[in-house]
């Protein structure tokens, strides 16, 4: 018998898909980790599980404690639902630009949520900051602190990138990611570098993000804006330290959504934004490349938390976007 233990035990092990109408157009293969089908409904439940159970193994987190974060959205609904699991409290503080989807998701898990202003990171009153400062007024409470918590990347270190390796059977040129955080594409990355230094790994961003100017010029200098949640950043997190990078693409908003509509139609996937500007990348990337080359990117979680966004043809005529 093949039953998992409760929602932990159904962290991970996805799959890997092809992308037929991206790899058909361009000759390459073009993959996509399924981090979608986690239970929690996105790639950050894995960080979310090492995050808390390294707080466990190192005595700071006691049964009845509270879990604190700041997050955009898919990091606390992780956590939150990992804490139901485990029988801890959960604090989530949010920048109340996200989409409405994620915070009532959020609430309905039982996370006592805070909504924030969105203030950059250097401002005392960042989401991330004023989580920080909760947890340090709190009792028996960790501060999850998913951006410079190594425990993030070794999450996909040791699970998402050795699944990815196993899954192409070593057969992958290319790796490409956005980063919010950075614990996704900095785990990946160093694992594949490990299994072969040949294999170019790559930054997707979106605009209003450094980190496209940071790796072509060493600099973080953000230009412009982009509607989409939880991914880019204007510092370089401890996750990111250290870490491969090879090149970087940036992916603008209307691309992205041309490209989220683009899996809806032909590819039968309903995704969020972010996974918008992580297939962008590779299909920027393969037409780099040339075809034949296999190209590996995160499809991070589903369209259903950006409906009223995203989905909705009135705020994106408002926003000057089109899916066509």
């Amino acid at each position: 018998m093949n039953i998992k233990n409760g929602f932990v035990g159904t962290i991970g092990n996805t799959p890997l898909i092809r992308l037929k109408s991206f790899s058909d157009e361009t000759g390459c293969e073009i993959l996509g980790k399924a981090e979608f089908l986690n239970p929690g409904g996105s790639v950050k439940d894995r960080a979310a599980l090492f995050i808390i159970e390294d707080a466990e193994k190192k005595g700071l987190l006691k049964p009845g404690g509270t879990v604190v974060e700041g997050t955009a959205g898919n990091t606390g609904i992780g956590l939150a639902h990992i804490c139901n699991a485990k029988g801890y409290k959960c604090l989530i503080v949010i920048p109340e630009t996200q989409s409405q989807e994620k915070i009532d998701t959020l609430k309905t898990l039982g996370a006592d949520v805070r909504t924030v202003p969105a203030v950059p990171y250097k401002n005392p009153e960042n989401y991330v900051k004023v989580s920080g400062r909760l947890a340090e007024e709190m009792d028996n409470a960790i501060w999850a602190n998913q951006f410079d918590n190594l425990a993030n990347r070794l999450a996909h270190y040791e699970t998402t990138g050795a699944e990815i390796w196993q899954q192409t059977n070593g057969k992958i040129d290319a790796w490409t990611a956005a980063t919010g955080t950075g614990g996704t594409y900095a785990g990946v990355s160093l694992y594949l570098k490990e299994k072969n230094p040949d294999i170019k790994c790559i930054v997707a961003d979106p605009m209003g993000s450094g980190l496209y100017s940071y790796v072509k010029t060493g600099e973080i200098k953000p230009e412009g804006k982009s509607i989409t949640e939880g991914i880019g950043n204007s510092r370089i997190t401890l996750n990111m330290q250290d870490v491969p990078l090879d090149d970087a693409i940036q992916i603008d908003d209307q691309e992205c959504v041309r490209v989220v509509y683009q899996l809806l139609r032909k590819d039968g996937l309903f995704m969020g934004g972010s996974v918008g500007i992580n297939v962008g990348a590779a299909l920027a990337l393969a037409k780099q490349m040339g075809p034949g080359h296999t190209i590996v990117t995160v499809l991070c979680d589903g369209g259903g938390r950006y409906q009223s966004k995203l989905y909705n043809p009135q705020w994106l005529a408002e926003k000057g976007l089109s899916p066509s």
